[in-house]
């Protein structure tokens, strides 16, 4: 499990949103604070996508992996420079956790994240 932890976070470095995707079940879920699941994995890379476009230089940390009852969770920490289309820049650094249900293929069948959204905007703002 540490070593799909290790790959899925260098994905997540790479910019390119495929291989987020490729650690998903074809049919893999992924939702981000509670809101609606992005279901497949052409929209798991569309939820990539839009964090690699905001963060050019987007780096995420693998902090730690837990294993609490029948969860797995997967600990990191985003690094970048959001970037908006009208040229505000702001150094952002927020952490979080995913939950994940791994299935019989190995891979993440559906992931749960969650992260701080008030310190996320608040970041934005500043």
């Amino acid at each position: 499990m540490r070593k799909l932890a290790e790959e899925y976070t260098e994905a997540w470095c790479s910019q390119t949103p495929s291989e987020v995707a490729s650690f998903y079940e074809d049919n893999g879920s992924l939702s981000v604070n509670g809101g609606p699941a992005a279901v497949g994995r052409s929209a798991i890379g569309d939820i990539a996508r839009g964090f690699m476009s905001e963060f050019p230089d987007l780096k995420v940390h693998f902090n730690d992996l837990e294993f609490i009852d029948n969860e797995i969770r997967y600990h990191w920490t985003l690094t970048g420079t959001y970037t908006h289309q009208n040229g505000i820049e702001r150094k952002v650094r927020i952490s979080g956790y995913e939950v994940w249900e791994i299935g019989t293929s190995g891979l993440i069948a559906n992931s749960k994240g969650q992260f701080d959204s008030e310190d996320y905007q608040r970041q934005l703002n500043t």
